[in-house]
């Protein structure tokens, strides 16, 4: 069974070693990782999963984002990713354990949208999805339906835009 822990208790490099073996060695250059140019993940919406040895198994990451409409007006968001588990222990139910952990982890009361580049078909489970995302631009390489967010209203957020990091 899944022992979530704030991620912030986690051996920083022990983190890196994940993300390399669940993305390999480029993963910085990835569209996502230039969207949050600069900035560092959310302890408060970031987390671990240990499995029952207590091995770091995977690990999810918050962070804040913001939408740039064409007016130059910034729209914070939170950006979700990555969800990294470890190849020996993919489909076992620890990305489900660190999304739930995650995502509940925002406040109720003022939830700011989410973002993340991933698979329809698993994040629609949580309510991400491509359809208010088709205006909106990424600073590298992406394929469209695979921008998703979520919000508590499509009104909130602008239908066009581009997406880097939230300095305000």
């Amino acid at each position: 069974m899944a022992t979530i822990v704030p991620l912030e208790a986690v051996d920083p490099q022990l983190i890196e070693e994940l993300l390399d073996e669940a993305f390999g060695p480029d993963r910085f250059a990835r569209t996502a990782y230039r969207i949050r140019t600069g900035m560092d993940w959310l302890p408060g919406l970031s987390f671990a999963a240990m499995d029952d040895d207590d091995f770091l198994v995977g690990t999810i990451q918050l962070w804040p984002v913001a939408l740039t409409d064409p007016q130059g007006r910034a729209h914070p968001m939170l950006m979700v990713g990555p969800v990294a588990v470890m190849p020996g222990h993919q489909g076992e139910g620890y990305g489900k354990a660190l999304m739930a952990a995650a995502l509940g982890a925002i406040d109720p009361q003022a939830p700011l949208p989410q973002v993340l580049i991933g698979d329809a078909e698993y994040y629609g489970q949580w309510d991400f999805s491509a359809r208010m995302t088709g205006g909106w631009n990424c600073p590298g390489p992406y394929e469209k339906h695979r921008l998703l967010a979520r919000a508590s209203s499509d009104a909130v957020l602008p239908e066009q835009g581009m997406l880097g990091p939230w300095m305000g």
